[in-house]
């Protein structure tokens, strides 16, 4: 029987990682976007404006998956928010609640007796840390003030082809601009400041950061060679464990610092800042690096910064012009040829929340979030949390953590489908663990073996439930949810090594929590997870008391049959017979169904047919084995698609998905359903409801999800491979998506897609493997039978039929 060790795999992830690159590069040549050679897709790729950003939310986002920046474009006061993803307090020795065996067993007698309520409140008094604040914090800012005139002719644009941010604007007759990027290759943020004036830049550069409850938290000073340095610990004096006060008074190290080379004029030093006096042209080089990477943060600042300066920018610049697109331009989506480049990107977004179409702004934002989380996931970093990278806060928003029954999952769902599969290796490093932790919290608080992984958690990767209440806090998918990613990754590449060697040993150990975990139900034999919740809903007991849990929610089934079927299939793969095979194929015969329809054909939520608290409830956590899932489909269950339909339908008449990332849920739900007016519905409310200014997803306030979730559903709709050997062309293109071109998506059975379309009916599908493999093709209303040829381009032409 395998363990699981999160050295194991490090012997084999190099060698499987120099594979993908070798194929990428080979298929990059079929699939990338060749941007001089086809004007169709040239365009939605830049996000631009005519006025400053005058809130966070409107400023605009650059990250080299570690290092990130917001730009508000200032021409006077020029702010760009700074962060770094491991900027967090210390774990300060936190651990887990109380409960065990003998706890679990009463409560779960309590909730076999009806006393439902009660097990809400046991469950969480022994089991949950409840509240807890510790978050992932900002690392500063960095101020450029100027001393200028009014300005005019104002502009400023992200480039999301090329990962650049400018700002330029006429003062008086002479222009000024502003260009920023991060770079990954010199892990270093360069800005240059240009004029044409005759008088020059002249004005002060400072690093700041915010206080901490009063608190410093950093300091700056200019160091002998003339550069700005801001260093400081992270602290949280605002922390809350368990509910109760509990300041942390340490944490990450970190330091910035930041060296200026101009072209006439001087820079001198002005206190804690630096002054720029008659300067035509100014390259700033900022280097900030922490304790959590680096033993000797300080040091590796010094030698990033010397590299940086000795190359130059231009050097800089192109290293990370071709670092960023080698991810970027193996996808492009344009839509119906139609460009309104000349209407700045707020006013076509106010011009959609009034109801006006712009397919243009669609295909912006479906490449926009492929944009963040290139620059919000990277190799190497932590994978992208609640808000990506992007933070500027001490206490931010749900600690800009890790929740784990959807949130961070849907910031993954456009990984593969988008040809960016080694973007999930940062995921991969953190659920492994989670894997190693949760093998702890399962045996002192559960008496189970394997692992279990709670609905949140943060950097440090503690798997001890945090929450307050049961019905958002106390889930058990979690763990589950996450191994699904690990098998789509094999489902994508067909990396058995990967299999092997990552996915199935973390599997392994989640089903085998689960295993322990299930319990018989005295009324009707099944086994089921017990105490049970559906995130983040609840139901009204016999008593009319709203609760949480019961025998057995819908989604809790759902998850553990998938976690046991992925579990079983890779063991057959290679060939792995063992009593904890034998034991799960005998559980998986008497798991009760996670899909049970009540008495109006809706799928139940609850182990019963229950009355909810909250029927139009943003979660549709009973609907998890249709998607993410892939157990319900056309193909495979009719009659369930038809049960799903109604409960979307029920969720959205009683006021679903009032939240960006919900509505991104639903998009994916409706391409699910082939039903592509209603996924264009969903997205013209995501538009309307849930976009802020620089395309920034709202819940409200900002969660990064739903511009993941948006993309992966967009994908979504235009090609789908979940059911077996099958692979679905325009599945759910919507009417007013006329014609269009898609190229570089990805098909499960590492296939690459190309697909041209008019007057909505594909007139050009290619598609590529790197072995022979057989397919069903099902375009523009037919099913094929293909045969595809290693590394051979299938074509299919609709003039052909």
């Amino acid at each position: 029987m395998m363990e699981f060790s999160v050295g194991l795999w490090k012997r084999f992830v190099f060698k499987g990682l120099l594979s993908a690159l070798l194929f990428n590069l080979t298929s990059l040549f079929f699939v990338s976007c060749q941007h001089s050679r086809d004007p169709f897709l040239l365009q939605d790729h830049v996000l631009w404006y005519d006025t400053p950003a005058e809130k966070w939310e409107e400023a605009l986002p650059l990250g080299n998956g570690r290092f990130g920046a917001m730009i508000f474009g200032l021409s006077n006061h020029e702010r760009i928010q700074l962060n770094d993803d491991s900027l967090w307090p210390e774990d300060d020795g936190w651990s887990e609640p109380k409960g065990n065996r003998s706890d679990l067993i009463k409560i779960r007698q309590l909730l076999i007796d009806g006393k439902n309520d009660e097990v809400d409140r046991l469950f969480v008094s022994k089991f949950s840390n409840k509240s807890v604040v510790r978050s992932h914090q900002t690392l500063g800012d960095l101020y450029i003030e100027l001393n200028q005139k009014p300005f005019t002719d104002y502009r400023r644009h992200l480039d999301i082809d090329k990962a650049l941010s400018m700002t330029q604007y006429k003062c008086g007759d002479y222009l000024t601009k502003q260009e920023v990027f991060i770079s990954k290759p010199h892990n270093i943020m360069v800005i240059r400041l240009s004029t044409e004036s005759p008088d020059g830049l002249n004005g002060i550069i400072r690093l700041d950061r915010p206080k901490d409850h009063g608190f410093a938290t950093a300091k700056t000073y200019i160091n002998s060679k003339s550069i700005m340095v801001m260093e400081g610990e992270v602290t949280q004096r605002g922390a809350k464990f368990r509910s109760t006060p509990s300041p942390i008074l340490h944490g990450v190290c970190f330091q910035t610092q930041l060296k200026v080379m101009n072209e006439d004029g001087t820079v001198v030093k002005d206190g804690n800042s630096l002054r720029l006096s008659g300067v035509k042209q100014a390259t700033l080089y900022i280097a900030s690096n922490s304790s959590y990477y680096h033993k000797n943060y300080r040091l590796k600042n010094s030698k990033d910064l010397k590299i940086a300066t000795q190359i130059g920018y231009h050097s800089i610049k192109q290293s990370h012009i071709n670092d960023y697109q080698k991810y970027y331009r193996r996808v492009c989506l344009s839509l119906n040829k139609v460009s309104k480049d000349s209407i700045s990107t707020s006013q076509r977004l106010a011009l959609m929340k009034k109801g006006k179409k712009d397919l243009g702004l669609e295909a912006l934002l479906f490449n926009y979030g492929r944009y963040l989380l290139i620059s919000s996931s990277r190799p190497g970093t932590n994978p992208a949390n609640l808000q990506g990278l992007w933070n500027q806060n001490i206490e931010a928003p749900w600690n800009s953590d890790y929740h784990l029954n959807i949130n961070l999952q849907m910031n993954y769902w456009l990984a593969n489908v988008t040809n960016l599969d080694e973007l999930n290796m940062p995921l991969f490093a953190y659920i492994d663990r989670l894997v190693e932790n949760g093998q702890k919290t399962a045996l002192n608080n559960f008496g189970c073996r394997g692992a279990f992984i709670p609905h949140a958690s943060d950097i440090w990767a503690s798997t001890w439930l945090r929450a307050p209440t049961a019905y958002w806090g106390c889930s058990l998918g979690a763990g589950g949810w996450l191994m699904q990613h690990y098998w789509e990754q094999f489902a994508f590449t067909n990396d058995t090594l990967f299999l092997k060697t990552r996915a199935l040993p973390a599997i392994e150990q989640v089903a085998k929590f689960y295993s322990d975990w299930l319990i018989e139900d005295p009324r009707d034999g099944y086994l089921v997870s017990a105490p049970s919740t559906s995130p983040e809903n609840r139901f009204y007991n016999k008593d009319g008391k709203p609760v949480a849990s019961c025998m057995g929610s819908a989604m809790d089934q759902q998850v553990i049959e998938e976690v046991f079927d992925h579990y079983l299939k890779g063991c057959e793969i290679l060939k792995i017979n063992s009593p904890l095979v034998s034991k799960i194929k005998e559980q998986r015969a008497r798991i009760r169904s996670g899909f049970v329809l009540g008495s109006d054909g809706r799928i139940l939520e609850w182990d019963r047919e229950y009355k909810e608290v909250e029927p139009g409830h943003r979660h549709m956590s009973q609907l998890y084995g249709f998607h993410p899932g892939t157990a319900v489909s056309y193909s495979k269950t009719p009659n369930l698609m038809k049960a799903v339909e109604k409960t979307l339908n029920y969720r959205i008449d009683h006021g679903g998905a009032g939240t960006g990332w919900s509505r991104a849920w639903l998009i994916n739900c409706s391409a699910r359903l082939l039903n592509g007016d209603m996924a264009q519905k969903h997205i013209e409310y995501l538009f309307k409801k849930s976009i802020y200014k620089n395309l920034f997803d709202a819940h409200p306030p900002f969660q990064i999800d739903g511009n993941f979730g948006y993309t992966a559903g967009v994908a979504e709709m235009l090609v789908q491979s979940y059911e077996e050997g099958i692979v679905r062309i325009l599945p759910a293109l919507p009417s007013s998506w006329e014609n269009g071109a898609v190229k570089g998506l990805k098909a499960r059975g590492d296939i690459a897609v190309d697909i041209h379309w008019k007057d909505g009916k594909a007139t050009q599908v290619d598609l590529l493997s790197p072995f022979d493999q057989k397919i069903r093709l099902i375009v523009n209303g037919r099913e094929l039978d293909v045969k595809l040829f290693k590394d051979k381009i299938y074509q299919y032409r609709s003039d052909k039929y």
